[in-house]
């Protein structure tokens, strides 16, 4: 059931970057695609920089970096995962998108590869149809940030075969050492389906005057012991994110407490947009 040992990741951003890392720590080898060499370059760089502040803290052992950055090739051709037996789709959250790119990935990866979406939002019935293999389609939602959070949701669509599941999920649990839940293909799995309604229902709160964003986040991290407020919390994920995912849930079940809220719509449309801009709920600006 482990018999992956080449990963290709398509997208060196954030999610791409840690994926990167933590297949590479497994001593997997790994493909690391983007649009352009450049991008994919400083992905690269990111994972090197990453493994490097983990080998300062020991998380990991002395030459363990050198070892898993050996392991990891970069391009820009998509060509280049023809070898992969696993492909980690990790572009941005946009349906369009991750279709068509689900379309190239089904005509250069080998047939016997497993293609998987980390999507938090797109059903992966929709990737799945873009391809020629929808039996070996299935969705793998790692959470930010990668290399530290222990949890990936599995998540097979109507035609996933049993044998594609059971591939993944011994990848996620034997090779990565992660936890792996598996739910059904609804928008916003499990995680998202509790946490954008709670995360909106601060917004609300904001918004209506009900209390202050520190005095919302206080509540919750001294009153129910979070580690962090919803509003930081929102902030942290990007409020495009959140107004995003919120979206598609909405568009997934039409129940009001789905809809992203007013307030939070005009956030987006001003560019405020959490700690990736600068300001959102809270100031991250130097003083």
């Amino acid at each position: 059931m482990t018999s992956i040992k080449h990963v290709g990741v398509v997208g060196a951003g954030r999610m791409g970057r840690g994926i990167t890392e933590i297949c590479a720590r497994a001593g997997l080898h790994v493909t690391l695609c983007d649009v352009t060499e450049d991008r994919a370059r400083a992905g690269l760089a990111g994972v090197a920089d990453s493994l490097l502040k983990a080998e300062k803290r020991g998380a990991i052992a002395p030459g363990a970096r050198a070892h898993a950055l050996a392991g990891v090739s970069v391009s820009s051709d998509l060509a280049r995962l023809a070898g992969a037996d696993l492909v980690i789709e990790a572009a941005v959250e946009d349906e369009p998108a991750k279709t068509a790119l689900f379309r190239q990935l089904d005509e250069v990866a080998d047939p016997a590869a497993v293609l998987a979406g980390n999507t938090s939002s797109v059903p992966v019935a929709r990737l799945a149809a873009a391809t020629r293999r929808p039996e070996a389609v299935i969705g793998l939602h790692f959470f930010n940030p990668v290399p530290v959070m222990p949890l990936v949701e599995v998540i097979p669509s109507l035609q996933t075969s049993k044998a594609t599941e059971l591939r993944v999920l011994a990848f996620v649990d034997e090779i990565l050492g992660k936890r792996a839940i598996v739910t059904q293909d609804r928008a916003g799995f499990v995680v998202n389906s509790l946490l954008i309604p709670y995360l909106l229902a601060a917004v609300r709160m904001v918004g209506s005057g009900m209390a202050t964003a520190e005095d919302i986040d206080k509540g919750m991290t001294a009153g129910c012991a979070h580690p962090m407020g919803p509003l930081r919390l929102a902030d942290m994920i990007g409020l495009d994110t959140v107004a995003a995912m919120g979206e598609a849930l909405y568009e997934e079940y039409r129940q009001p407490l789905y809809a992203p809220p007013p307030l939070l719509r005009r956030m987006v449309e001003s560019g405020l947009l959490g700690r990736k801009s600068g300001e959102g709920f809270f100031s991250y600006r130097a003083a």
